[in-house]
């Protein structure tokens, strides 16, 4: 029989597990694409890469993603080789596969084929100790839609500089 410590100790560990931990965002993804609809992947990885992924050494700046012969790839996501990886690093800007379920790929193809959308990674995280990527079927903005958003978040970090300096007196 397990008392309440054990029981208290159990829930949190299996909590902390659960939890997402977001090794990286890519930042100019929201400000370059309206986001349609998103969807969680996995990631195909080489054991080195993992490590490396940990550590928050990759980048999603330049990255994205294509549906050929029926599968996901990611393209240009950048993961620096480990330290300590020696003749088991691979190439840092390969392309790897983005592990999806067959209904959602065959969506992502239709959509992207008919309604000039594009496929973009917007975070990667662990979950349960797997990689996954969050992606995005996105349409790309215009340029006054971007100065549109830029007005918006001044606005709301002006908003937020008044709400603070009227607390403070």
């Amino acid at each position: 029989m397990m008392n309440k410590n054990e029981k208290a100790l159990k829930s949190a560990a299996a909590e902390k597990q659960e939890s997402k931990r977001q090794v990286a965002y890519n930042r100019r993804a929201r400000f370059e694409y309206e986001i349609m609809d998103t969807y969680d992947a996995g990631l195909e990885l080489a054991g080195t890469e993992v490590k490396s992924i940990r550590e928050g050494r990759l980048n999603l700046q330049d990255a994205f993603c294509r549906i050929e012969h029926n599968e996901a790839w990611i393209h240009n996501m950048h993961i620096s080789p480990y330290e300590q990886g020696n003749i088991f690093n691979v190439e840092p800007r390969r392309k790897r596969k983005l592990l999806l379920h067959r209904w959602q790929i065959l969506e992502l193809k239709a959509k992207t084929e008919q309604k000039g959308l594009t496929i973009v990674p917007l975070t990667v995280y662990f979950l349960r100790g797997f990689a996954k990527m969050e992606i995005a079927l996105a349409k790309g903005k215009k340029l006054y839609d971007k100065r549109d958003s830029i007005a918006e978040r001044d606005q709301q970090r002006e908003q937020q500089r008044q709400f603070v300096r009227g607390d403070e007196r």
